[in-house]
């Protein structure tokens, strides 16, 4: 036993500069590429017109007429959209987990479908549905489109997936036991929901409720295409920095934009801290039962939500194939070759490929090798790991924009010795990575601390290097974790607009980016064609991502599935 134990020092001794090494310099990385912009973005909404620090940048914001307007605008708004979409994905994360439904994989397939595209699929399709020469204008009568109810009403089909992401997680874990009890008791259905099911999914109704709202409050897309002149913050820097060049009011605007977000984050953050297992080591996995009174008013509900959300996909998709909407309805491809290709965005589409598979390849190992350290290796610098574990935190609480004028002023200083990343691919694929960074370390954490820290103390014992253990047993169990993160930073590379509407240059212009400038330009057609290509590369993608996943688990972690 001293022996092991002393070659399990020996080990740890001999490993703890290395990971202590390179865990600092993920650390450096963080700051370089996350807390610098952020600093940089600070001191511009501080700095005057003569360089000197002071609060005058906003006290002009406050002063100029209408900014109060667009506070106001975008947090009513998301305020409205969070009212309307935790509900809604309540009730359809319910029906999958606690009711008896056909088709169960299929519906929850549908429930997301909306993460394959970037959020103007939804702007562009109520757009065709509601707008001016809409197919259902006459339903809203004398209600325009073009405005908030627009805005709420894409922005509630572009966030309802995350709520129910969240949402169905929450409701998945139930104890058995606790129904029984209310079944003993002869509890009515009203209240063994109110005291049995919304106790037990509150935190993750709050979660979900932060989410929401801090999507919505960071939202550009949307409004620009859909909100016509109704002003809100996320348009509003927009204007301030593309519009009017003016990056000091563009980071008094950002700042705004990024408190809301912020304090969604912490509440979400605090709310977490509150909450208790829901299962015990005496739980008893609930299963529903077959019961016609709940599952049939589900089965509809879900059927009709999901109808919806494939008319918003199928109008955008019906969309690119029209020749001339709404005169000519007659179906061609002339959206996806000529009109692409006549508005020089076919480019942009191989941009967006570019930067997403950069993305996905950079990305993943950066970020699981980084959580890897924090979890599994002994740290050589005291207090390292909790400074790593905050800023690992952190980017989920910036919204793109504000994240995208921070990269402009920080890499686009004169002073700056990175200033040769500004207007390239690589500037694009590392705020695609810090942006997308906290969700995706989570999930590696998760995976990680589900290893016990024996593996590493055994192979310490037999003087086994780390590395070994790394590839020969970490990361064939955590594999299906890192494909997830790979998948999630390609989809969302793919999709988003606000992390890199300020970062492109004309010979990078990505995909997602260009169906706003095709939209303000009033080409509808190759707009939606665009946009349609993007959903069908991340379902192809997806679908891959399926079938690689099963083919390499079956290869590398037959252990699962021993035979008898």
């Amino acid at each position: 036993m001293a022996a092991i134990l002393a070659a399990r020092i020996q080990g740890i001794g001999a490993g703890a500069p290395v990971s202590g090494g390179l865990l600092l310099l993920a650390a450096a990385a963080l700051c370089v590429f996350l807390l610098f912009p952020l600093a940089a973005l600070l001191v511009s909404s501080l700095r005057d017109d003569s360089g000197a620090l002071s609060l005058t940048r906003f006290a002009e914001f406050a002063a100029t007429p209408g900014m109060g307007r667009a506070v106001w605008n975008t947090v009513w708004i998301a305020a409205a959209v969070t009212a309307i979409t935790v509900p809604l994905a309540f009730l359809y994360a319910y029906a999958l987990e606690r009711a008896c439904l056909p088709l169960r994989g299929v519906w929850r397939i549908i429930g997301l479908s909306a993460l394959l595209g970037p959020s103007l699929v939804g702007a562009i399709a109520f757009i065709q549905w509601f707008g001016t020469q809409g197919v259902l204008k006459s339903w809203l009568g004398e209600t325009s489109v073009y405005g908030p109810l627009g805005i709420v009403m894409a922005t509630v089909y572009a966030s309802f997936p995350h709520a129910l992401m969240i949402l169905v997680v929450a409701l998945a874990n139930a104890d058995a036991r606790l129904f029984e009890a209310a079944d003993a008791l002869s509890a009515s259905r009203r209240r063994r929901f109110l005291t049995v099911t919304l106790p037990g999914a509150k935190y993750g109704l709050i979660s979900a409720a932060m989410v929401v709202f801090a999507y919505s409050v960071s939202e550009f897309g949307i409004p620009k295409v859909i909100g016509g002149n109704y002003p809100v913050l996320a348009v509003e820097v927009y204007v301030q920095v593309v519009g009017m060049h003016d990056f000091g009011r563009g980071a008094v605007v950002a700042l705004l934009l990024l408190a809301p977000a912020l304090l969604a984050f912490f509440v979400d953050g605090y709310a977490q801290r509150r909450q208790q297992a829901s299962l015990t080591a005496r739980a008893v996995p609930y299963v529903p039962r077959p019961d016609w009174r709940r599952d049939l008013p589900l089965l509809v509900y879900v059927a009709a939500l999901a109808l919806a959300m494939l008319g918003v996909l199928g109008m955008a998709a019906y969309s690119s194939v029209v020749t001339f909407w709404p005169y000519n309805l007659e179906l061609s491809l002339r959206h996806y070759t000529f009109g692409l290709a006549e508005a020089g965005v076919l480019d942009a589409y191989l941009n967006s490929l570019r930067i997403a598979l950069l993305t996905a390849l950079c990305g993943t190992p950066f970020i699981f090798i980084t959580a890897y350290l924090l979890e599994k290796t002994p740290g050589a610098v005291p207090g390292l790991r909790p400074v790593v574990r905050a800023l690992a935190a952190l980017p989920m609480g910036v919204p793109g924009l504000v994240l995208g004028i921070g990269y402009i002023l920080f890499f686009n200083h004169p002073s700056n010795p990175l200033g040769g990343l500004y207007h390239t691919l690589a500037i694009m694929v590392i705020a695609n990575i810090v942006h997308y960074y906290t969700a995706c370390h989570l999930t590696a954490v998760t995976a990680l601390k589900s290893i016990d820290r024996e593996f590493e103390a055994v192979s310490a014992s037999l003087k086994v290097p780390l590395l070994v253990t790394f590839w020969r047993v970490t990361l064939p169990v955590c594999l299906p974790a890192v494909l997830e993160i790979a998948r999630y930073l390609f989809v969302n590379a793919m999709t988003t607009v606000s992390a890199l509407v300020f970062l492109y240059a004309p010979h990078t212009l990505p995909a997602a980016v260009s169906i706003l400038n095709l939209d303000e330009a009033g080409e509808i057609g190759p707009a939606a064609a665009m946009a349609t290509l993007i959903v069908l590369t991340t379902a192809l993608v997806s679908s891959l991502h399926a079938l690689a996943g099963r083919f390499l688990l079956r290869r590398h972690q037959a252990w699962r599935n021993p035979k008898r």
